[in-house]
């Protein structure tokens, strides 16, 4: 099992950043492909960004060259800066472990950027 809790949400204009974190506990943290997903009102969850346990990066086509997505494997912690932020970059994420079977997600951050 588990647990991940998300921090470093909130509001910002547009064009600002934003650093979010995810610790995990209760297991190996580093076995395992951390991701960030967000969803907005009406919307289905879409993957963000996620690294391997072996640090390989994927990006959404909509945050590249403005997000990173980063992992401290001696802190548990992963890290999602998002520069550039725009309007529509507006939703609730969630941080995600995974390993073959086994998925976790976190109980969400929200981050609302301003026109």
């Amino acid at each position: 099992q588990v647990r991940l809790v998300e921090s470093g949400g909130g509001l910002v204009q547009a064009g600002g950043s934003l650093r979010l974190s995810c610790v995990a506990s209760g297991s190996i943290f580093d076995i395992y492909t951390m991701g960030w997903y967000r969803q907005a009102p009406g919307k289905q969850r879409e993957l963000v960004a996620s690294i391997t346990s072996g640090g390989s990066t994927n990006y959404a086509d909509s945050v590249k060259g403005r997000f990173a997505i980063s992992r401290d494997n001696a802190k548990n912690t992963v890290y999602l800066q998002m520069n550039s932020l725009k309007p529509e970059d507006t939703s609730v994420y969630y941080c995600n472990a995974k390993f073959k079977a086994l998925g976790y997600w976190g109980q969400g951050a929200q981050v609302t950027v301003s026109s």
